[in-house]
């Protein structure tokens, strides 16, 4: 093997490719001799296994679809899991075929959310052996963010309005109901006021609220590989759910 990394790739050059500036490759790592367990697997424990129904935006007999638990900087990111514990090559016959069912029928329903042109369909799995498949709205007219680089401009844009975000759950929840299952998201509640209840405050006194950091694709816990014990990492923010964050520069 080389001692120097390669040059950078042509798809550095991309006009999707997110970064710009000088880059470099990093020196890849000899390979390790057996590969750690996945979530999962093993006496590992499975997230998707204990997690309750309510975690969830719809839920069926044998499959649910789960959201991330704030929006992010595309119109909709959702994850499509079987209730077994099983791989995708371990599905039997007919979660094979309901598999395909399910797919285009969730990636229409996000179609159909206004601002959407295409959706990608991702299988990962690195760091998680219970079947999860990804679906990533790309925003229209956005042909920046066309191609395989979608998950990371995910964690690059600004994250769309929390209000729009529950109401586009709810629309897909409520899309995938008419088919079965059981939809869980509701859409946003009305906020008002009446007008004798407002008051004018002085713009010195409301305290600005905290920043949160958005969580990605490429930050979720099913999709990150756990270091070696033997060579431990540095210790690292938490995502929402205490799995270590995937750096943002994958």
């Amino acid at each position: 093997m080389q001692d120097t990394p390669p040059s950078v790739p042509d798809f550095t050059q991309w006009p999707s490719f997110p970064f710009e500036g000088d880059l470099r490759v990093k020196q890849l790592d000899d390979p390790v001799p057996v590969e750690p367990p996945r979530r999962g697997e093993e006496n590992r424990e499975c997230t998707a296994c204990n997690a309750p129904d309510e975690a969830y935006i719809w839920v069926g007999e044998r499959w649910r679809v789960r959201a991330m638990d704030r929006p992010t900087g595309l119109p909709m990111v959702l994850i499509l899991e079987s209730r077994s514990h099983l791989d995708l090559g371990d599905l039997p016959n007919l979660l094979a075929a309901e598999l395909g069912v399910m797919t285009v029928r969730l990636e229409r329903a996000i179609r159909s959310l206004d601002g959407v042109a295409r959706v990608h369909v991702n299988r990962w799995g690195d760091g998680s052996a219970h079947l999860h498949m990804w679906f990533l709205a790309r925003p229209y007219g956005r042909l920046q963010l066309r191609g395989t680089f979608l998950s990371l401009w995910d964690s690059i844009l600004p994250p769309i309005s929390e209000a729009q975000w529950r109401e586009n759950l709810a629309m897909v929840a409520a899309w995938l109901a008419e088919f079965g299952g059981r939809p869980l998201a509701e859409p946003p509640r009305i906020q008002w006021q009446a007008p004798s209840s407002l008051s004018a405050s002085p713009a010195g006194d409301a305290e600005p609220a905290a920043e949160e950091e958005t969580v990605s694709v490429i930050e979720a816990a099913e999709e990150i590989p756990e270091p070696q014990e033997e060579q431990p990492a540095e210790p690292q923010p938490a995502t929402a759910d205490g799995a270590p964050e995937q750096p943002k520069a994958e």
